[in-house]
């Protein structure tokens, strides 16, 4: 199985976004907004993914076991070349 992995990136926020973000974040006792972002993407993709999510599910079992693992390992491999939050 893979394993999941944290991806840095730069999202642009507008002013009024960040004011938001800061103001929550101080009244969680954070001090950044990872994990902000991710549990409005959590959120967000919910939502909005459920169809595809359900189309993508049925495709289970459609692959064979040496083909899904060669796909596993291609995976693996590029997320392997991906900067994560302690790099």
């Amino acid at each position: 199985m893979l394993a999941c992995r944290c991806m840095r990136t730069t999202v642009e926020l507008r002013d009024d976004q960040h004011a938001a973000l800061a103001a929550l974040a101080s009244r969680r006792g954070l001090r950044g907004y990872s994990g902000l972002v991710q549990e409005a993407l959590d959120l967000y993709l919910r939502e909005h993914a459920s169809d595809r999510l359900t189309e993508v599910l049925q495709l289970r079992g459609i692959l064979a076991d040496d083909e899904a693992a060669e796909v596993e390992r291609r995976i693996a491999e590029a997320w392997g070349t991906w900067k994560t939050a302690s790099e």
